[in-house]
């Protein structure tokens, strides 16, 4: 069952999976088929029999789309569950609030109202279903322009929230009030729809006509929806032209526009070279699923592209970290500054990492109900600041000038050495890997009987040594090596191969 469960899942929100790709397949295709229906359905007459058998056809496809929403709605998984673990009714309550706040999405949105087609009335809705075609990435070279509007649409939420909660509240209360005042004089307004509909009319200055106030007191209720109207307009159009402005532009740093961020990775720090580190989580990252947030006190960049959050801070400052909700993410990169000297860098990037293990600290009881600890990755320039690193609180510290060095010099009475190295870390063709031992409950198995039931060369990986419970690393180590209790293996593949730690 869970693996049906799983599958289903990967159909509707694992981009890279196979089956994800045979679903949007088949889906566009309907879409295609569907627009292609309702356009031949225009060409025939009301009378015909083809537009009786056509409108069925199409209504069989909307079916479908129905059905394939629900499912998508369904398998939904809210990320806030990745990360804590909370009890039965508050499982329960994630569950609902994250599956509505996911129905409610713009992107959603659009197909549910394209799904509503299915009523009579609203057959012009099918034609939404284009969007769906427009959302591909592979439709366009760069950046998908419908794809940056509505991730504005929806980190905007909050403020559209606000400006139709606004526009209803008006609404009600003008459609109530002119009700009560003139139901009993006004022979066009006779009930509270009438009102509620000339409210609604009122406020956003369309003025049909239909209904027109008679007395003083209606006319003033009139006069005040009006004038409120003018406000509503004003206050939407500035919140559209900022949204749409902010998406093309890629200017965003207010926290609440991140309000449902969880399980992201935090990039604090940003120079002229962190393009470079851009360019590799494209590849490590399945950006659609696991968003990257770049934390700088800069504003941002142009050369940042928009699948790319960026929100303007001190990383420095304990206070600031709540904007990149620092406490539900999955890992933070601490990069190091080249516009400076490697000791000023290194202090910075020791700062920044002093800083988010205090902010941390504060939070001990959120700290504890995560399943696992925020990791942290901290870049330094100068090797003498490597143990202050780890000391403030780093999982891991990569000396990057001294790598890159070492390399070079190794390359000289060994040829090809460096080429290699680059080639295994740049390349993609392969990479290191951490993987579970299948026999851990065995106390008294070697490394070298690891190797031999493993066969992980026959599977395409190579296995370079092992991690300890401590957190050490042991590079090859010898094959009468005793293994120890939750030891995990470095391998070298070209894609995962065994199942990695939680």
């Amino acid at each position: 069952m869970s693996g049906i469960v799983f599958q289903l899942h990967a159909a509707f929100h694992s981009p890279q999976s196979p089956v994800y790709k045979s679903v949007q397949g088949t889906v566009w295709v309907l879409i295609l088929v569907s627009v292609a229906l309702l356009v031949g359905e225009g060409f025939l007459p009301f009378e015909s029999e083809w537009r009786a058998l056509l409108d069925l056809a199409d209504r069989a496809v909307l079916g479908i789309f129905a059905v394939e929403l629900f499912l998508r709605v369904a398998t939904f998984r809210p990320q806030s569950l990745q990360i804590f673990q909370p009890s039965a009714a508050g499982r329960l309550r994630i569950h609902l609030l994250g599956r509505l706040g996911y129905l409610v999405r713009p992107i959603i949105l659009v197909d549910l109202l394209a799904v509503a087609a299915l009523v009579p009335e609203l057959r012009g809705l099918r034609a939404l279903r284009l969007l769906r075609l427009l959302r591909s990435a592979r439709l366009f070279r760069y950046r998908n322009p419908v794809a940056i509007v509505m991730q504005s649409l929806e980190e905007n939420g909050l403020l559209f929230l606000l400006a139709f909660g606004a526009l209803g509240l008006v609404t009600l209360l003008g459609g109530v009030s002119i009700y009560l005042v003139e139901a009993s004089s006004n022979d066009s307004l006779t009930t509270l729809l009438d009102g509620m509909w000339w409210a609604l009319v009122t406020v956003t200055t369309v003025g049909f006509g239909d209904i027109t106030p008679v007395s003083t007191v209606g006319r003033l209720i009139g006069s005040t929806v009006m004038v409120a109207g003018m406000f509503l307009l004003a206050s939407f159009a500035g919140i559209v032209g900022s949204s749409l402005v902010n998406g093309i532009l890629s200017i965003r740093e207010e926290q609440f526009r991140m309000s449902d961020y969880v399980n992201h990775v935090v990039v604090c720090g940003y120079d002229n070279t962190t393009h470079l580190l851009l360019d590799v989580l494209k590849k490590e990252l399945d950006l659609d699923t696991t968003r990257v947030v770049f934390f700088d006190d800069r504003e941002r960049p142009r050369e940042v592209p928009p699948e790319f959050l960026w929100v303007q801070g001190d990383p420095t400052k304990e206070s600031e970290l709540d904007k990149v909700r620092l406490m539900q993410a999955a890992a933070v990169i601490v990069t190091g500054q080249r516009n400076v000297t490697p000791q000023a860098a290194d202090a910075r990037t020791i700062l920044v990492a002093f800083t988010i293990r205090a902010y941390l600290d504060r939070y001990k009881a959120q700290v504890m109900d995560r399943r696992f600890h925020l990791y942290m990755v901290v870049e330094i320039l100068d090797s003498e600041n490597v143990g202050h690193a780890r000391l403030a609180g780093a999982d891991e510290v990569l000396e990057t000038q001294r790598v890159g060095y070492s390399m070079i010099a190794h390359a000289v009475g060994y040829h090809g050495t460096a080429t290699a190295m680059s080639r295994l870390l740049l390349s993609g063709e392969h990479n290191v890997y951490v993987g579970l031992i299948p026999t851990q409950s065995e106390s008294t198995l070697t490394f070298g009987e690891l190797l031999k039931r493993l066969e992980l060369s026959q599977r395409g990986g190579l296995v370079v040594g092992l991690r300890t419970p401590e957190g050490q690393e042991v590079i090859n180590p010898p094959k009468s090596y005793l293994l120890k209790m939750d030891e995990h293996l470095f391998y070298l593949a070209k894609e995962p191969i065994l199942e990695p730690p939680n």
